[in-house]
């Protein structure tokens, strides 16, 4: 019999330490997909944070290193310029990139670094339970805004994709989605883009990919895909913010 669909070379036979209904694993598959895709396995070097994709570097094939709370675009800066033809890619949270790493981020793109950011927003800290994060929504409940954020004291969520297309050196910024069967080619499609983009030596390339997070949401898996459809999709809207290869379509 042909088989149709197997486990991507890059993506290790183990099991990962995600709760149920997490899409952090749907988003693993997806870059593994694309680094067997483009045979880049051998020099690909992942950076991973502090957060709840702490031991993504049990789960990559690659080589990857465990950079300090927030620093992950600092630690690929330094990998990808002493080892400039290896692919260099990040792979962070919201609490990470958005709050700790916010620095970090907006330096490589204003410097034009060229690495890959994969950049998961399920709009909470997940690993310390669920307190309210840069990402979360206005009215949002958690651990930290019981009666729901209120953005007169607690501010807005940062919208990182939009931020991030207004910086000089960066290539291509995207937001995407992982709550449905289309959703999750079109997040692929633009992981893809992302690393051919760091390939050609364009420039840093960021992907957004809203994800759900059931046990901090306090939802079933089913409720909180649709809660990223319904809710987030419409505080973080979907698309191509930059993209210097082609037209943006935000």
């Amino acid at each position: 019999m042909a088989v149709v669909f197997e486990r991507p070379h890059a993506l290790l036979d183990v099991d990962t330490h995600y709760c149920p209904g997490c899409t952090h694993g749907v988003i693993h598959r997806l870059v593994a997909e694309v680094i067997d895709e483009l045979e880049c396995e051998g020099r690909t070097v992942a950076v991973v944070p502090v957060g709840c994709a702490v031991m993504a570097y049990d789960y990559f094939a690659c080589d990857a290193i465990e950079a300090p709370h927030g620093r992950a675009p600092a630690v690929a800066t330094g990998v990808k310029r002493a080892l400039p033809d290896r692919v260099v890619f990040t792979y962070q949270g919201d609490g990470d990139l958005a709050a700790i790493g916010t620095a970090e981020t907006v330096h490589v793109g204003t410097r034009g670094e060229n690495i890959t950011v994969i950049f998961v927003n399920n709009a909470i800290y997940g690993m310390t339970g669920g307190q309210m994060a840069p990402t979360t929504l206005p009215g949002q409940v958690t651990q930290t805004s019981p009666y729901g954020r209120d953005v007169k004291t607690q501010g807005n969520p940062i919208r990182i994709c939009e931020m991030m297309a207004t910086l000089s050196g960066t290539a291509y910024a995207a937001r995407v989605s992982v709550d449905s069967p289309k959703a999750i080619g079109e997040a692929k499609r633009a992981i893809k883009k992302a690393f051919q983009y760091q390939l050609e030596g364009r420039g840093l390339s960021i992907v957004e990919v809203l994800s759900s997070c059931p046990t901090n949401w306090g939802m079933s898996p089913t409720e909180a895909l649709e809660w990223v459809r319904t809710e987030m999709q419409g505080y973080y809207p979907l698309g191509v913010y930059k993209d210097v290869g082609g037209e943006e379509n935000v």
